[in-house]
Formats: structure tokens, sequence, C-alpha cells
């Protein structure tokens, strides 16, 4: 089954490091922007653009519970992207492996 390209939208969000480890906390579970908040040293609107930026991509969903807004992985949409990465991998054409050269048998080789 061909599944169409995540948007670059969710590129777009795996590109940071504190939006690739808020993940990493959802994968625990549920949790309110304030708890995701605490656990970096960023401050609590910074954290807010962050999980706006996740939700944009579809990778985290927002649920209502009485007053709060818990926050929790969007598993179908990861899910969708690791297919779609393990199909870019698996048609990319097959290159034999090579022992890495040094710089310096490099230069040496250039100079004789």
């Amino acid at each position: 089954m061909k599944r169409s390209a995540p948007s670059p939208n969710v590129f777009r969000a795996l590109a940071d490091p504190t939006r690739r480890e808020i993940l990493q906390l959802l994968r625990k579970g549920a949790l309110n922007s304030g708890e995701i908040a605490d656990r970096f040293e960023a401050t609590w609107p910074t954290i807010s653009r962050h999980l706006a930026v996740l939700h944009a991509a579809g990778l985290v969903r927002s649920v209502r519970h009485r007053q709060e807004v818990r926050y929790e992985l969007n598993t179908s949409v990861v899910q969708d992207l690791a297919h779609h990465l393990i199909d870019l991998v698996a048609s990319l054409p097959h290159v034999e492996a090579k022992p890495p050269t040094s710089a310096k048998a490099t230069v040496g080789k250039q100079e004789a």
C-alpha cells in the first residue's frame, strides 16, 4: 500500500531538539503544558509555541478534560512517518560498503 508523504510541517516540527524531547516525554503518557514546561528550562510560552507546532504537524493531539488540556502523542501520524521513512530507505540504491579512508591516507595518495 502506497502512503502519501508526510506534511512538510512534520519535518519542520521534528527539526527542533526540544520538540523531539517533548515527543519522547509524551511516549510515556499524556501531560498538560505545565507538566511539560516543568521539565525544561524554557519558559511556559516557549513550550506552548513548541506544542502548537507539534499540534499543527499532527504529531500531538490535545484532549480537553474538564478545565485542563492534556497533550498526547498522535501515534497514527508517527506510525505513518515511520513507514514513509522505511519505504524511502528501502527505495535507495544499494551501495557496497567501503571501509572508511583516513584523511592521512587520502593525502598520501594525492601526493604520489
